[in-house]
């Protein structure tokens, strides 16, 4: 992420007229440093990037900006030179580890295949910081990355006919599911590691306690399940989030063919 260490943070906002805090606006190198007076100690980049190793190595929670200002040795009131409140280092330490969006697909690539490798590569950004699916959505997308993952989506819908505003109601499907098994996957090897136990033993412990619980009169379709073996197969890491995008986009195909007209 290309951030300009300007000065001034995020006290008083906008000064590139766009409404948004100083911070973000230096997310859009619309806040250069001036090229004469003193030069900025830290630099908003720095500051991002402590916040950032600091949620890798010990998670969101860990993370305030006390704790930055000590990671990078100086005192905490000095980041509100940059950064008015946590929010706004939430966004920009999202904006860090996600990224940018994938590069453009080859001419002709449908329209399905672009937007599948669309998804796939969100979820490997997400599972690169897991921590970062902890930060809480405050409202549309305002930097330069997030922006360009909405675009590269909307994109990739561009010869399915669709209007304007069903492309949005697509992509905010699609990514919404990509975000939500990230995050469930995340949970689950929380869990897993807090038992001590291995992805098998901990499924395999589960159906052994089901079948002692689940009275086949009560909980027929559970008990049949588990009877027939379901729950003692070895999913790969990839197998339910391939089943749910494929389901996912069979039915944006549905709607393509209802309302828009593949070019």
């Amino acid at each position: 992420m290309a951030i300009a260490d300007g000065d001034g943070g995020g006290a008083g906002g906008g000064a590139g007229g766009t409404g948004l805090p100083a911070s973000i606006e230096a997310a859009w190198g619309l806040r250069e440093r001036p090229a004469k007076g003193p030069k900025p100690g830290i630099g908003l980049t720095r500051i991002v990037d402590a916040a950032v190793g600091v949620a890798r190595a010990e998670g969101l929670g860990a993370v305030s900006m006390g704790r930055v200002a000590k990671e990078l040795g100086v005192s905490t009131m000095s980041l509100y030179r940059y950064v008015a409140a946590k929010d706004e280092l939430y966004v920009l330490m999202h904006e860090a580890a996600i990224g940018a969006p994938p590069a453009p697909p080859e001419p002709g690539t449908g329209w399905r295949e672009a937007l599948a490798h669309w998804a796939w590569t969100q979820r490997e950004a997400y599972h690169r910081d897991l921590w970062a699916l902890r930060i809480p959505i405050s409202g549309p997308p305002v930097t330069p990355n997030s922006v360009a993952w909405w675009e590269r989506g909307l994109n990739a819908l561009a010869g399915t006919g669709l209007d304007d505003g069903t492309k949005i109601s697509v992509i905010l499907l699609v990514s919404g599911f990509v975000r939500n098994e990230a995050m469930l996957m995340s949970d689950l090897d929380t869990a897993i590691k807090a038992s001590g136990s291995s992805a098998q033993q901990v499924m395999a412990g589960y159906g052994r306690t089901l079948r002692r619980l689940a009275d086949p009169a009560r909980y027929p379709a559970v008990a049949e399940l588990l009877a027939a073996g379901g729950l003692d197969g070895e999913d790969g890491p990839d197998t339910e989030f391939t089943f749910g995008l494929d389901c996912v986009l069979d039915g944006v195909e549905a709607l393509v063919r209802r309302r828009g007209r593949v070019s």
